[in-house]
């Protein structure tokens, strides 16, 4: 075992101010693991918040596991130290349920890294009774688990909140039964999907059909948590080694309201639910006494009803306030405010589509007037550096649609230095782009990814046409990185031996060894009556999504 493993783990450990740490219990043990780095699962509110109801419950121990970083994996294997526990180093092999926490589908791959550190087979079908049982649960699990199915013994679709409960009462049984039993009641908990217990035949690049097996339903039911004014979701673990490492995380509602088409989230944590103020505000003074800023948490925080009363009794109790991304449509002047004298140098702002024809196709329900307006109310408040977030490489679009997004940054930026000018001080905007990917559950899911070198010559196109534009900057997503999340995104269970082989060898390179025409998943237009692999999911809202689809290119 290593010792420098253990030491850094101490480390971390004694700079974290939160919850006390379990040292033992007599019931179920549970190693919440991030697929990722340590840096990026404490910043993540979701994996905070399992960690705290699971040891919430006195007969339940949770503690956590994260990917290691590059300098520890050599640390691993020159000392041959199997991947350990955060909390208590022990090994992860030894708890008796491994919960995996995936926000990213990019982090699919780094799962067989994590089992191989576990020592551990990553198939659910080679692991025996003397191993631990493998869950996983998070945001890109509601929308496709398919990808990593072979690998999870049981998949939580829906939020923990609601799912985690009912599902304990499963796994806290006292009574000795065999795994596939145990499998079999866990199938029954509605929001747990056990794969095992599912038969899918493939015709082509499509599913041919999908058999339930007893005692299986037909299709899983996603959960969400109806009442968002019981227990909180808020910074429960502070720690220097993350990127919010300077504020206490506050969730003021859940889901959004708008329902633009290409956007998960929007879709995934329906219906939009909002925390009452005076809940936020009880929070928000708890967490002053830890946190000089607050961050304001929610997929649509400027849909909060009252969010310029909170922002400015946060200012008026000594604190500073953060927020992602304002939307433009809704700008609350006291939130502008309260952003410039939190210190706040730079405002994100999403039109998404970069001409009006767009921006309709996607259900933005903004125009440039109101886009305009937005920056007006900005740079009149001396908040002169500008993050614009766009989309290319959305269905139909044209050059033309490009040419309007330059025209539109054009008059964006010409009042950034209008006010620059007169107030004698720089301002900036700063571009976005990201590519379109489709995403379950949207209505764009049946809609295929743009040609990487299409896109390319729209980023060399756009480039040249702000190249000429003084304090205009523009980053973008990367291309290949966004082509594997659509891979991803969109794949069936076909995609496991690409997953295990990718981390030894890249995905590119292991598609290539495999055979595995990728563009089947990412580049295909589907039909509306094609079997999807993530249909099982019942969210309730597939009429809607059809009709969405089918509004979105009736004009």
């Amino acid at each position: 075992m290593s010792w420098k493993i253990i030491e850094k783990h101490r480390k971390i450990l004694a700079c974290e101010d939160g919850i006390p740490i379990k040292k033992s219990v007599a019931g179920l043990r549970f190693c919440l693991v991030y697929p990722n780095r340590y840096h990026a699962a404490m910043s993540n509110l979701g994996f905070q918040a399992v960690h705290s109801i699971l040891n919430g419950y006195p007969d339940v121990l949770c503690e956590r596991a994260f990917l290691p970083d590059r300098e520890d994996l050599d640390e691993y294997a020159k000392s041959g130290t199997r991947l350990l526990s955060l909390e208590s180093q022990r090994p992860v092999a030894e708890f008796d349920i491994i919960a995996f926490s995936v926000s990213f589908e990019s982090d699919y791959l780094n799962l067989p890294v994590i089992f191989k550190l576990a020592g551990l087979p990553s198939c659910a079908a080679e692991r025996d009774s003397s191993m631990p049982l493998v869950m996983a649960g998070g945001a890109a699990l509601f929308l496709n688990p398919e990808p990593v199915a072979d690998f999870m013994d049981f998949i939580c679709v829906g939020e923990a909140e609601t799912l985690l409960p009912a599902l304990l009462r499963v796994l806290t049984v006292d009574e000795q039964i065999v795994r596939r039993e145990l499998l079999a009641r866990c199938a029954v908990v509605p929001g747990v999907y056990v794969p095992s217990f599912y038969q899918i035949t493939y015709a082509g690049a499509g599913i041919a059909s999908r058999i339930n097996l007893d005692p299986a339903p037909p299709a899983v039911q996603r959960l969400w948590d109806g009442d968002r004014n019981g227990a909180p979701t808020v910074s429960t673990i502070l720690t220097e080694n993350t990127e919010f490492s300077d504020m206490y995380l506050v969730e003021v509602a859940r889901g959004c309201p708008r329902g633009c088409r290409f956007c998960a989230a929007g879709f995934i944590y329906l219906p939009y639910r909002q925390r009452n103020m005076e809940s936020v505000m009880e929070e928000v003074r708890k967490g002053l006494q830890k946190k000089k800023k607050i961050g304001l948490v929610g997929a649509a925080v400027s849909d909060f009803k009252g969010v310029g009363e909170l922002s400015r009794f946060i200012v008026q109790q000594g604190g500073k306030v953060s927020v992602a991304s304002l939307r433009i449509d809704c700008l609350d002047e006291q939130l502008v405010d309260s952003l410039k004298e939190s210190g706040h140098k730079t405002v994100a702002l999403a039109p998404e589509g970069g001409s009006q024809r767009l921006r309709d196709l996607i259900k933005k329900n903004i125009d440039e007037e109101q886009i305009l307006t937005a920056c007006d109310l900005l740079i009149g408040k001396d908040l002169l550096n500008l993050k614009l977030y766009f989309i290319i490489g959305l269905p139909t679009e044209t050059m033309v649609d490009l040419d309007e997004m330059i025209a539109l940054v054009t008059k964006v930026r010409d009042r950034v230095i209008d006010a620059a000018r007169k107030n004698k001080r720089l301002g900036e905007v700063l571009l976005s782009v990201n590519p379109f990917i489709p995403k379950p559950f949207t209505p764009f899911q049946w809609c295929g990814m743009e040609d990487l070198k299409s896109l390319e010559k729209k980023a060399r196109y756009l480039q040249k046409g702000l190249s000429g534009l003084s304090n205009v900057r523009m980053q973008m997503e990367g291309l290949k990185d966004a082509y594997l999340q659509a891979l991803l995104s969109r794949g069936d269970r076909r995609l496991a031996p690409l997953i295990l082989l990718a981390g030894e060898k890249g995905w590119k390179k292991a598609a290539r060894e495999l055979n595995v025409d990728t563009d089947s998943w990412v580049r295909r237009d589907i039909s509306l009556d094609e079997v999807l692999p993530w249909d099982f999911i019942d969210s309730g809202d597939r009429e809607k999504l059809v009709s969405e689809y089918r509004k979105a290119f009736s004009a």
